[in-house]
This record gives C-alpha cells, sequence and structure tokens, in this order.
C-alpha cells in the first residue's frame, strides 16, 4: 500500500510511513481500530494557535485507506491535541465514515448540551483529558469534572493520557469521575522496570479496584527500549489482556504524532496483536466485542 506522500509542515515531525507492510495476521470481522487520528488538511481545518507541535497534513481518507488495507472495519477517531477543542476534522470524518466510525472530542466547560447533542449525533463517544504537559496546558481538576458531569448524561465515557509517575496525583480524580474512565496507552509505564514494579502494579491495582476503568493496549513503539517488533512491551500488555480481558481496546495510533525516534510500520503494529493476545476469543473481545459495547451500542 502506498499512501500519498504527506504534507512536511514542521522540521521536527516524522511522517507516517506512506507505504505499510500487509500483516500477517488478519483481524476477525468487525475488527476496530480503537485509537487513531485525523489532522487536517489544515487548509480546511487549521490547526490550533495553542498547539505544541505542527502535524502533517493526515485527513480521513488516508485514514479510511490505512483501514481497509490493514483488515479493520471500523476505527475510533481521537481528537488530537494539534486542533485543541476545535472538533470540525473528527466529525467530518466520522460524517463521511457513516456507522464505520465512532469519536472522541476534546470540549471546554463552557460548552453547551446542544453543542454536545450535536458532537453525539455525529458519533462522538467520549471526551478526552490530555495530563502530558509537553503537549496540553493543565486544566484544573475542578474544571474536568465538570466537563465529566456535562457529558455523563449522553454516555459518553473520560479518556485520559498521562505518564505513569503522575498516577497517584491523577488517581482521586480518575476514580471520582461519574463516568467510565478508558486509560491511554497503558498509562505509559517505563518498560525498562518490569511488570512486576509498583510502578506498573499500581496500575493494575487501579483496574483492579475500579471496574469502569478500561486500558487502550496500544503504542507499543512508544513505549519499547528494544524497538520493533516491540517485544519489550508484550508483558504489559499481555498482562492487561488477561487481566481485565473485557476492559482492553486497540488501536494504532495513526498517523503517530510525536513520534521522535523510528516511525512504525503499522502492518508491524498489527502483527503485535497476537503477542499480546494469545487466543481467539481474546482477540475477539480486544478488537470487536470492546469497542462495539463502548462505542456502538449506545
Amino acid at each position: 500500500m502506498i499512501l500519498d506522500k504527506p504534507q512536511v509542515m514542521d522540521p521536527d515531525w516524522m511522517v507516517f510511513d506512506p507505504n505499510p507492510s500487509k500483516p500477517r495476521y488478519a483481524p476477525p470481522p468487525g475488527a476496530v481500530d480503537a485509537h487513531c487520528h485525523v489532522f487536517g488538511p489544515a487548509a480546511v481545518f487549521p490547526y490550533a494557535p495553542e498547539r505544541k507541535y505542527t502535524p502533517c497534513d493526515a485527513g480521513k481518507e488516508k485514514l479510511f485507506a490505512l483501514r481497509d488495507f490493514l483488515g479493520f472495519d471500523r476505527n475510533v477517531i481521537v481528537q488530537a491535541t494539534c486542533h485543541g477543542k476545535d472538533n470540525r476534522a473528527v466529525v467530518d470524518a466520522l460524517k463521511a465514515a457513516g456507522d464505520r466510525a465512532r469519536g472522541v472530542a476534546t470540549v471546554g466547560e463552557d460548552i453547551t448540551e446542544k453543542e454536545l447533542a450535536e458532537l453525539d449525533a455525529a458519533g462522538v463517544r467520549g471526551v478526552r483529558f490530555n495530563f502530558l504537559r509537553r503537549l496540553a496546558d493543565f486544566t484544573p481538576h475542578d474544571v474536568l469534572r465538570r466537563i465529566a458531569d456535562k457529558v455523563a448524561p449522553f454516555g459518553w465515557h473520560v479518556v485520559v493520557y498521562f505518564e505513569a509517575p503522575d498516577l497517584a496525583e491523577l488517581r482521586p480524580l480518575f476514580t471520582s469521575l461519574p463516568t467510565k474512565v478508558i486509560v491511554d496507552h497503558m498509562g505509559r509505564p517505563d518498560v525498562k522496570l518490569g511488570v512486576d514494579h509498583p510502578q506498573f502494579q499500581s496500575f493494575v491495582n487501579l483496574l483492579a479496584d475500579h471496574e469502569n476503568i478500561w486500558s487502550k493496549v496500544t503504542c507499543p513503539e512508544r513505549l519499547t527500549v528494544a524497538g520493533p517488533p516491540y517485544d519489550d512491551v508484550v508483558p504489559f500488555a499481555r498482562t492487561l489482556v488477561e487481566r481485565f480481558p473485557d476492559r482492553v481496546l486497540w488501536g494504532t495510533d495513526w498517523p503517530h504524532p510525536n513520534i521522535k525516534t523510528i516511525m512504525p510500520d503499522d502492518g508491524v503494529l498489527v502483527d503485535h496483536i497476537p503477542k499480546i493476545a494469545v487466543t481467539e476469543a481474546l482477540r475477539q473481545a480486544l478488537l470487536v466485542d470492546n469497542p462495539m459495547r463502548l462505542y456502538w451500542d449506545h
């Protein structure tokens, strides 16, 4: 597969792989890429003035072509920080995809019930809170709680993105929210420490103690020390898939914003799936049953 060469808009931005390999692993019918993004195109959907990075354009047509090439049926499109609270690119992609996509938005506490209803009608099913200071400005916890209170009546959930050392500080917020809470990228564990280290075990215990908290077993390319095929990340994801089989999600993270080392081959990422979900039943839950229950049974 060859995607159009992406436009480079920032010399620090690594562009996505335009020619990913065809994965050896074929996902089951109905499989969902439950974490991906659309960027721009900037001429139509400008990037936010307050953004911390400027990406290449990676619009809906390229995302849908990749979906089909990798063998997936559906996408969950997550608002990225480069678009701020302007969700138009995500909404445009959702409308183009019809029932084959759902979305996660970023909103402020001033959003109205009417605006939330419009996002809901477009296919948005959650809001994202980002706690990586290098990617987003800090938002006070009381503001985030008020946003969660606004979206809860719609049956939405909250997606949170943070780094493992910050979990102790953030845990009271996460456990106080009135919605399901979906954690991006396993809470970004330090794989050098191993799965038995208290840092990762505190995250496992969070899920064990709170049945409304889920995890995405995504982004081995961000967590790895060894590099592709990311085998050093396998024990972390497999632990969560086997311990919490009905509360895990998987996604490509295409087009891989803010990768600073080696841009991943999306085919290699798909071939990572049977390493972390070692039975057909676990893969069915991870790729079909869980995302359908969370995003489509609404």
